[in-house]
């Protein structure tokens, strides 16, 4: 049974109540905010449909930037217009990016990162049921045919034989909507309507391409607010991928390029966003603050999100004729069903390194229990494994 909340401040104060509270509880990653999410404003609000919703996460996997931050971009337009297309991105990066800059402080001060062991402890533990849950009811609305299955098997398969994202999501999708061209128009008419079908993904792709030519071609830069802003600003528009790739592109520039950062400042700032809840894309917020104070981690954060946002807005109003088209609307498919597959492997591999004893396969599995048999909110859940793994700190020590 769904429910639907009514906000007595109109749907912008709901978009921004609903992405303020994901954004602080966000632990765990692409997989964990899009499970989340789906829990929040599919199974909870009615937002908008399963399906609808996989549409979304398909048009996250086509534009560069972080996928969760542009869903969450998204969720906000459909709900609340274009001012709900700003506070819900505003809104889901506020509190990580706030987070971030008080444990930049603390660094820059001290010299060190709090611990937060324990808190990952008990939360990871139950990120691992939420997204579970996710993929289950995703899958029943992405699996319309047995081919589709398979086409997820063969997906999930090729990325844990070490295939990249992107050629396994578009893949998959070409593989859809060319058998489906196929069956539909035969020989005849297949190269046309797969050509067709791939005219809205081509300048995303050449932007892959692009990718390497923008570091390639980037000289030594001294420091200053506006070359930080720039440098943000151009990963931010040409990342695909997982957040994880932004480890690589700033190792390159700004600690063996530029030398703005010392590799142990950079192995801090992956840990900032391996340990905070939100976009991983906030680990530019501390970047920034360890080289210019407030005003830099505000630009740092303003520049890698931008483009996010920019992308949603341009291709938003695109999804619909997509559905409409049939070799689109197959290629779509296909790519919803490689975007679960995905998520199940991250999944997997989250879930090797969060269950690592009986008390955290036996949180796991009250947490399924709670979600599926009396539809406890996920975000009590998540705080409830904070708690609970902050208390196992306390008890070991």
């Amino acid at each position: 049974m769904r429910h639907r909340h009514n906000s007595t401040s109109g749907p912008l104060g709901e978009v921004a109540t609903v992405f303020l509270k994901l954004g602080a509880i966000a632990f765990g990653g692409p997989a964990a905010h899009l499970a989340l999410m789906e829990d929040e404003v599919v199974h909870r609000r009615n937002w908008v449909t399963r399906a609808e919703f996989l549409d979304l996460v398909g048009a996250t996997n086509l534009i560069p930037g972080p996928n969760s931050t542009e869903l969450a971009i998204y969720l906000g337009h459909r709900r609340a217009g274009w001012a709900g297309l700003c506070v819900a991105g505003a809104s889901f990066i506020l509190p990580a990016a706030f987070l971030v800059t008080v444990l930049a402080w603390a660094y820059v001060r001290w010299g060190s990162l709090p611990s937060a062991t324990g808190l990952l402890y008990g939360v990871k533990p139950v990120i691992i049921a939420v997204i579970a849950q996710a993929l289950w009811r995703l899958g029943q609305t992405a699996l319309k045919t047995k081919g589709l299955g398979a086409v997820g098997l063969a997906a999930a398969a090729l990325n844990l034989w070490g295939w990249h994202e992107l050629v396994v999501l578009f893949g998959a999708g070409l593989l859809v909507a060319g058998t489906r061209t196929v069956e539909r128009w035969q020989n005849r008419f297949g190269c046309a309507g797969l050509a067709l079908g791939l005219v809205p993904g081509t300048p995303w792709a050449a932007s892959v391409a692009g990718a390497a030519a923008v570091t390639a071609t980037t000289t030594a830069t001294p420091f200053g607010l506006g070359a930080l802003f720039w440098f943000f600003l151009k990963v931010g528009a040409v990342l695909f991928g997982s957040g994880y790739v932004l480890l690589a592109f700033l190792r390159a520039d700004l600690v063996e390029r530029w030398a703005w950062l010392t590799e142990s400042q950079l192995l801090d700032a992956i840990a900032v966003g391996q340990v905070t809840p939100g976009p991983l894309f906030t680990t530019a917020t501390f970047v920034g603050y360890l080289l210019g104070g407030p005003l830099a981690a505000l630009l740092a954060t303003v520049g890698i999100f931008l483009p996010a946002f920019i992308f949603v807005a341009v291709s938003g109003p695109l999804l619909p004729r997509l559905r409409a088209s049939r070799v689109a609307s197959a290629f779509l498919d296909g790519l919803n069903v490689a975007s679960l597959a995905l998520m199940a492997v991250v999944t997997w591999r989250l879930g090797a390194t969060a269950l690592v004893d009986g008390p955290t396969v036996a949180l796991t599995l009250v947490a399924a229990v709670l979600l599926l048999c009396y539809r406890v909110n996920s975000a009590w859940l998540v705080l409830g494994g904070a708690a609970v793994g902050l208390l196992a700190a306390v008890v070991r020590t």
